[in-house]
């Protein structure tokens, strides 16, 4: 099977505490297990490139499988993974690494990791992992230019960095970034000039995500704001939301669809995300009722 698109990124388990004292532990989790779901949703040929624990449940593993998710790019420790607090401030997301565990470079696949039919994908979307270890996987994959590249920051991009960023940036296709990963001067206020001042080299599309208020799309191609509303949906668990939003984003683009059909999808694939804890949604959706959500929700029609 030929891979339309690669997820490169991290699996791990998720102990999630919620402003209101509601906890839920030993969640399968990772920034790869949401966007790959949201992508294959959408009819893509997905296959995950990650370093696991052998703690990893197996129910997610199984439930990528049966929708076709290749996971022959996933390498297995022998020893029990990562496992991080994911803590919900009234102010923002917090995410502590558990003592004891592997470091999060030792859970992130390196360029040397990527078996043949990953490195054959026609995109790459580089999940949350450390700056450096996201640096050196552009550096491999960004010569193939027919395939895209994406990129989604675990090492928040400020004033102080920028200039590094940029280097990695200019080689990419689309960077999603959420508030708490953009840290540039005057992005509260109004983060269209932040946006813009990111495009250069390949760099095309900017998506600033906002949770529940949405977000805004940059297109340096043609120099213009699109703004998505906040989706239909916003009960329940908002972890890996914005991880499905770019699955279901890049599976559009992929597809040939344009901007508008690319942020419905990844709007339709958040609403899964958010109905239920961790990933169970997206593990139940269904492409019949995704279809029917872009439909009655958004207007939309169903066509690529």
């Amino acid at each position: 099977m030929s891979l339309d698109l690669a997820v490169i990124g991290n699996l791990l388990v998720d102990d999630i505490v919620f402003p209101d004292g509601r906890t839920r532990m030993g969640e399968a989790g990772g920034a790869a297990l949401y966007t790959s779901l949201a992508a294959a949703l959408w009819g893509a040929q997905v296959g995950v490139a990650s370093v696991r624990g052998e703690d990893y449940p197996l129910a997610a593993l199984d439930a990528l499988a049966e929708r076709g998710i290749d996971l022959a790019g996933v390498r297995v420790l022998d020893r029990p993974g990562t496992r991080v607090w994911l803590l919900y401030e009234p102010h923002g997301r917090r995410i502590l690494h558990q003592l004891g565990g592997p470091t999060h470079d030792e859970v992130s696949p390196a360029p040397g990791d990527l078996p043949p039919p990953v490195l054959a994908a026609r995109a790459f979307h580089l999940a949350p992992m450390p700056f450096a270890r996201q640096r050196a996987l552009v550096e491999a994959l960004a010569p193939r230019r027919d395939a895209a590249l994406s990129l989604d920051p675990h090492e928040p991009l400020s004033e102080d960095n920028l200039g590094a960023w940029r280097a990695v940036l200019a080689q990419v296709d689309a960077l999603f970034v959420s508030e708490d990963e953009l840290r540039l001067d005057g992005v509260a206020s109004d983060p269209r000039p932040a946006l813009r001042r990111l495009a250069g080299g390949r760099l095309r599309f900017v998506a600033f995500k906002r949770g529940a208020r949405g977000g805004v799309l940059y297109d340096a191609l043609a120099d213009r704001f699109v703004e998505w509303p906040p989706v239909p949906r916003l009960t329940g668990d908002p972890t890996g939301a914005g991880d499905a939003f770019a699955g279901g984003f890049l599976a559009a683009t992929l597809a040939g669809g344009a901007v508008q059909t690319a942020l419905e999808q990844g709007m339709i694939a958040v609403s899964f995300a958010l109905e239920d804890w961790g990933a169970s949604g997206l593990m139940r959706a269904t492409r019949a009722e995704a279809d029917r959500r872009r439909r009655e929700w958004l207007g939309a029609g169903t066509e690529a």
